[in-house]
């Protein structure tokens, strides 16, 4: 049982690629995405490896984490004894809450829908954060639930990619976008301006408008290569990658349990090397104060960057 929970929400700052592949379809290099939804994500293990590599000392005591508590959270290395005992620390899928999508007015919306709010919510209920505002109900169709004061509307509509849709004015969007924005968001002066303009720009769409959103507005980007002798592209040498646009909002559990970390002593008696709690080991997680990280591929072109942000149960 686990003995301690927090959220982690993942902002996208520049495009995201965690690569699902290779792929048939249009796309070369696709992301990762759910099975049943086709909603983007992170898979668990990417999340989880790329926290171990931001907590790793290096063999090296940094006065955040030694190496018998690394080794406790994470789990031990790959190689003899691996298999002896577990890491304490568990990680979820990092899951998508918002999908941001070109606006004719407000330059750009931040997009959800009922599916995926109810699916964080209940997530939300499993780490014991409390939301403060209800689930909505679905928009009608072709309709989106903006605020009061949004940003998106131009004329009569809301206009995201091609695809128009009425605006239906709703206080709780307001609600959301203000709780998103205090507890989702990360709380440093640079972000003043997208905790300011979140409420303004969140739109809740049909449930099959989001999904096809999510599906088809991803950034696609083309590569080549150049022969080195003639400065022109090589033949054969043309794929595509698709990348989660910076602006996307993910969230994950994370949940941990006492350590395991120990060896085998006389009579074959397990003997614990390193004594901690559930809650112990998050505030060791929350100690490294990781606020900025790159996942995924292309980090020599300043892909995949994105800002974190460790929230526990009443939003502290």
């Amino acid at each position: 049982m686990f003995q301690a929970k927090r959220m982690l929400f993942i902002y996208v700052e520049t495009p995201l690629h965690v690569g699902g592949g290779r792929s048939l379809g249009a796309v070369d290099l696709p992301i990762q995405r759910e099975r049943i939804t086709g909603y983007p994500m992170v898979q668990a293990s990417s999340l989880k490896g790329k926290l171990r590599a931001l907590a790793d000392p290096q063999g090296q005591d940094d006065g955040r984490v030694s190496r018998d508590e690394f080794l406790a959270i994470f789990g031990p290395e790959a190689g003899p004894g691996a298999s002896e005992y577990a890491g304490a620390l568990s990680v979820g899928d990092a899951r998508l809450l918002l999908f941001p999508v070109r606006s004719l007015a407000g330059v750009f919306a931040w997009t959800t829908s009922r599916n995926a709010l109810a699916r964080f919510w209940r997530e939300a209920e499993t780490t014991g954060l409390k939301l403060g505002w209800e689930l909505p109900p679905e928009p009608g169709k072709n309709q989106a639930w903006v605020s009061e004061g949004t940003v998106l509307q131009a004329g009569d509509s809301v206009v995201l990619e091609e695809f128009s849709f009425a605006p239906q004015p709703e206080p709780l969007v307001n609600t959301i976008g203000q709780w998103l924005a205090q507890q989702a968001l990360p709380e440093t002066k640079e972000y003043e301006y997208w905790r300011d303009a979140l409420p303004q720009r969140l739109c809740i769409l049909p449930e099959d408008a989001f999904r096809d959103f999510t599906l088809y507005a991803t950034e696609v980007e083309t590569h080549v290569k150049l022969d080195p002798s003639t400065k022109t592209v090589a033949t054969g040498a043309l794929w595509t990658s698709e990348s989660l646009p910076a602006d996307s909002l993910l969230y994950a559990p994370l949940l941990a349990t006492r350590s395991r970390a120990g060896k085998k002593g006389a009579g074959d008696r397990w003997e614990p090397t390193v004594k901690l709690d559930g809650e112990e080991i998050l505030k060791k997680i929350e100690e490294l104060s990781l606020t900025r990280a790159q996942l995924g591929g292309d980090e020599t072109t300043g892909q995949g960057m994105v800002a974190l942000r460790l929230v526990r149960g009443g939003g502290q």
